[in-house]
């Protein structure tokens, strides 16, 4: 689908976003320049007409989105949980996308639940309600088993959602394709490859076997996680298209007014909220990728329960260490270690100076930390770091982008619950707890002990890897090395042999 046809559907984004009257409140809202505001009302008037007119009773940038898409609606929930880059009346307006936006008839759902299950749906729900909440993607009911009377919340796949999403990611590639040719400094940030890892993402969160999978894992990752619930999955009721999972009683943590008047501390639900996502991201490596207010709920109890899991974040043991130490090194202040990271992990190139780079992110932090509690913003410090980042060459990762915007999200969400946290302070306690346990010597030993047994697995080969090695080298003879030239080798495998033996021995102490 891919191709210049895909130039209509960006024209009628421009246009749509004008006849709605949603331009101006966007470009108001991101504070565009008077430059960018001028071309955009110049380039949107003429195609008015072609815009599509949404839903009337809607406020404008809500009208806008909802008619354009389902990606469109992605990025305005995105939006709805940062209040302080859009402000709050756009926020609030915003929060719509999150679960009311219109249902599809309870009959399609039942018929979608029969064709995925092959069971009526009488035999399996004595119970089950009209639509309790209805996002871009699917719509959720409420129902009750028939054979043990368990409440559970039946997710059920918007008809004709996947084709809806295909069409509005191929204009996204067009456009990520434009911008490359047309502006060649932006190719470091290498747009296809993000619209090519979130067309993963959002293909991923339209398959419910999947989510069914991942809240399963999360679920056995987090049990022990104090002040935390996920619903688990039954699996025998899910499918493609059909997730059934145990049914979550809460308020919204979108809700200030009904947390309050239920008696809930919201500077600790805020406190907990942003703690709960970097233990999961540090400690885990498997993180809500999703975590906006309308995923989330607080219980009587005063525990947070995530639910919707479409869209799940992972990251490996060396990315962990490398963002913990980053993130560490701002918390501390310091910029050299910071700098250094960058440089180690590979992100920034090795022939940059490595002095100018941490004084560049002294420049970074220092007015961040200066700022009053109100002030100080993940959002804030990223937008920096990615000016000084982009003079210093250094390439978008991919593998991060997930992390970065569901940082700025979870800030968003602890901000909603408390404007006042100071997100360094929460964070700090964790960051540290994460760099004890797995950087200095005791990770040392740890990562040794994996190593010896990886290498293990191969005792049983190493008589026939090495006969093969020698069989090769006798077909195909190299001069000898120079005297004494396998010495430091040699010395090398002898150190390594005896460390790994050390670190049996003291597995078995």
């Amino acid at each position: 689908m891919r191709g210049p046809h895909n130039i209509w559907r960006l024209i009628r984004t421009l246009a749509t976003l004008e006849r709605t009257g949603a331009i101006g409140v966007v470009l108001e809202a991101f504070r565009a320049p008077p430059r960018i505001r001028f071309v955009a009302r110049i380039l949107g008037w003429p195609f008015k007409p072609l815009g599509l007119k949404g839903d009337p009773a809607l406020p404008p940038a809500t009208r806008a989105l909802t008619a354009l898409g389902p990606a469109y609606i992605k990025f305005g929930q995105i939006l709805s949980t940062r209040p302080d880059v859009v402000g709050d009346e756009l926020a609030e307006q915003l929060k719509y996308l999150q679960d009311k936006l219109p249902p599809f008839p309870t009959s399609i759902a039942k018929r979608m639940i029969e064709t995925e299950l092959e069971v009526p749906v009488n035999d399996l729900f004595s119970e089950f309600s009209e639509p309790v909440a209805a996002a871009s993607i699917a719509q959720v009911h409420r129902a009750r088993l028939a054979d043990t009377g368990e409440e559970v919340a039946v997710k059920v796949l918007r008809p004709g959602i996947e084709r809806a999403f295909r069409k509005d990611i191929d204009a996204f590639y067009l456009a990520a394709r434009t911008i490359e040719v047309l502006a060649p400094s932006a190719r470091r940030l290498r747009p296809m490859d993000v619209i090519s890892h979130f067309e993963g993402v959002v293909m991923g969160e339209l398959d419910f076997r999947l989510e069914s999978s991942a809240a399963a894992e999360f679920a056995a990752n987090t049990e022990k996680d104090e002040g935390f619930q996920v619903p688990r999955p039954v699996w025998f009721l899910s499918g493609r298209s059909v997730m059934t999972l145990g049914w979550a009683e809460g308020i919204s943590l979108k809700d200030n007014e009904a947390i309050d008047l239920a008696g809930h501390d919201r500077r600790v639900l805020g406190a907990r909220v942003l703690q709960l996502f970097l233990n999961h991201a540090l400690r885990d490596g498997y993180f809500h990728a999703d975590m906006h207010q309308g995923n989330l709920k607080v219980a009587a109890n005063g525990d947070i329960i995530a639910y919707d899991f479409g869209i799940m974040g992972r990251l490996d043991e060396y990315t962990r260490r490398v963002y913990a130490e980053i993130l560490f090194g701002f918390i501390r202040k310091d910029y050299r270690r910071v700098a250094e990271v960058h440089f180690e992990a590979g992100y920034v190139p090795a022939d940059r100076d490595i002095d100018e780079f941490a004084r560049a992110l002294r420049a970074v932090g220092e007015p961040i930390f200066g700022m009053d509690a109100t002030r100080i913003s993940m959002a804030r410090l990223l937008s920096y770091l990615f000016e000084v980042t982009e003079r210093f060459g250094m390439e978008t990762r991919t593998e991060l982008i997930l992390l970065q915007r569901t940082m700025v999200v979870v800030e968003g969400v602890a901000r909603g619950l408390d404007p006042r946290i100071n997100i360094w302070e929460v964070a700090r306690p964790i960051v540290e707890s994460y760099i004890t346990k797995n950087i200095g010597p005791r990770a040392l030993m740890r990562d040794l002990a994996m190593t010896v047994r990886v290498l293990a697995r191969f005792g049983p080969r190493l008589p026939r890897m090495v006969e093969a090695a020698l069989i090769a080298q006798a077909d195909h003879p190299k001069p000898p090395p120079p005297k004494g030239a396998m010495r430091p080798l040699v010395l090398g495998l002898m150190g390594m042999v005896l460390v790994a033996a050390g670190v049996l021995i003291g597995m078995q102490m």
